[in-house]
């Protein structure tokens, strides 16, 4: 039986016709159904772990388009910000309707790899309208499409138990600072920008065992063939609706 997940908004926001939550394999990018896959020529394309990746959970788009700039100099300062490019009252940049954007202070992640990523210049942060409910037990994880991201800026990680906190869950961000010193930029409404991967919270121990000689054996026996029966014999088709 298919677990429940609930995506809830104001009536006011969906009003704003804004881009609904979607199982993320509605969302295949272009790039990816191009690709020519046969025996003679093997790309990621039938690589059904990749395809796990790109199809696995929920996504959420931009609801409007946003203007993001990054570090940007003028009058000998620093400009950072991320807000609407035309405002709009019943969407805003987070679960209140408000327009002003929110940011936390680089200090939060002094002497983190997203500090230098980030150029040391305040995070910001995309304010989400949905609430997220889930059956006792589960949790999300949260993170930018996985091997589909924008290439401009990446959200940072994070896992939730959506199955206690009955709230908004806002999405802090970083810019791809390695690529982008500077960025003066539109993030275009419904970019995909978060991807959503549910899990039932487990109890877990690890143990470590040396592998035997009989395993190396039927590992080189079947590696001859392995990008064939991995599909076949191993891989389980999921559900996401």
């Amino acid at each position: 039986m298919s677990k429940l997940i609930e995506f809830i908004a104001p009536n006011t926001y969906l009003k704003s016709n804004p881009p609904l939550p979607k199982p993320i394999k509605l969302n295949i990018p272009e790039w990816f159904k191009h690709l020519q896959h046969t025996s003679k020529k093997m790309t990621v394309k039938g690589c059904m772990p990749f395809l796990d990746s790109l199809s696995t959970g929920y996504v959420l788009s931009l609801p409007q388009d946003f203007e993001l700039v990054h570090n940007i100099i003028e009058d000998g300062k620093s400009h950072t910000f991320c807000r609407p490019s035309l405002p709009d009252e019943r969407v805003g940049l987070n679960m209140n309707h408000k327009q002003n954007e929110q940011m936390h202070d680089a200090q939060q992640v002094l002497g983190s790899p997203l500090e230098k990523k980030n150029l040391n210049l305040p995070i910001h942060k995309i304010l989400n309208p949905w609430i997220i409910k889930k059956p006792p037990g589960y949790s999300c994880l949260f993170v930018s499409p996985l091997n589909n991201a924008d290439d401009r800026f990446n959200i940072i990680p994070g896992i939730v138990d959506t199955d206690k906190f009955e709230f908004e869950i806002n999405f802090p961000f970083v810019v791809n600072g390695d690529k982008y010193p500077t960025l003066n930029t539109i993030l275009k409404k419904g970019l995909p920008y978060v991807q959503i991967i549910p899990f039932k919270r487990d109890n877990w121990k690890m143990k470590v065992i040396k592998k035997t000689e009989k395993d190396d054996i039927n590992f080189f026996k079947y590696l001859t063939r392995f990008y064939l029966e991995y599909r076949n014999k191993f891989w389980q088709k999921k559900q996401w609706r």
